[in-house]
């Protein structure tokens, strides 16, 4: 669990980029490392639901394109996450997850960062996995619409079928966890992402961990890496 003792173990201000396809695991070990160092998780979804349940506009326009599983514009979600980043200090250690998702916005970032004299990115980490095993992985996913809660009809099944643990919440199928939706946002992401692995690994900083393993190997995969960089 994260702790001043953790958080003085992952060092002063690693940050990180994830990236994969939907289903590649990145939001499940960002959160691991988010308990056991502190740093901080940025997923671009839950920043554009966020801002859905606020009602900003900006949410209600990103909205439309998250359900047909189309990628968000890059003008839109990099508003977004800047606007974040911002609230977070010059050297805070960070995860981001599914942000950048184009070279435009990578780009965008970079030039941010250096403009406001914030540490810039460390380490790219890439969740290489097969398109069948997201599928099986995404089409299991509920979600619980009362707290939030998320479990897999497989993987994590709640202890009675179709309701939460937690808040006895009903649980739900997200609109882009459907099999076709899933499909949609596979083809974009090899269209507009994939080109990202180029640019990251142009800039020296890009690192592979296989999608495909189960949640513990893959954290004890991407441990390995991290200390090979010395990063933890």
């Amino acid at each position: 669990m994260a702790g001043s003792a953790a958080v003085a173990e992952i060092g002063t201000g690693m940050r990180l980029i994830f990236l994969g396809p939907p289903g590649a695991g990145k939001g499940t070990q960002a959160s691991l490392l988010l308990q056991r160092y502190g740093t901080v998780a940025l997923a671009s979804g839950d920043i554009l639901r966020e801002a859905l349940r606020r009602g900003d506009p900006i949410g209600r326009q990103a909205h439309q394109y998250m359900e047909s599983g189309a990628l968000v514009p890059d003008e839109v979600i990099t508003e977004l996450l800047l606007q974040r980043l911002e609230t977070l200090g010059k050297e805070q250690s960070f995860v981001l997850d599914g942000f950048p998702r184009t070279e435009a916005q990578a780009r965008a970032l970079d030039v941010w960062l250096a403009r406001t004299g914030h540490k810039l990115i460390d380490r790219v980490v890439d969740f290489d996995i097969s398109e069948e095993k997201i599928i099986r992985r995404l089409a299991g996913r509920r979600i619980c619409g009362g707290c939030g809660a998320s479990y897999h009809t497989e993987n994590l099944p709640p202890r009675r079928e179709g309701f939460c643990n937690r808040c006895g919440g009903e649980l739900r199928m997200r609109e882009d966890d459907r099999p076709e939706t899933i499909r949609k946002r596979l083809a974009v992401y090899h269209k507009q992402t994939e080109p990202l692995l180029n640019f990251y690994r142009n800039q020296g900083k890009l690192r592979v961990v296989p999608g495909d393993l189960e949640i513990e190997s893959q954290y004890e995969a991407l441990l390995q890496l991290l200390k090979s960089e010395q990063m933890v």
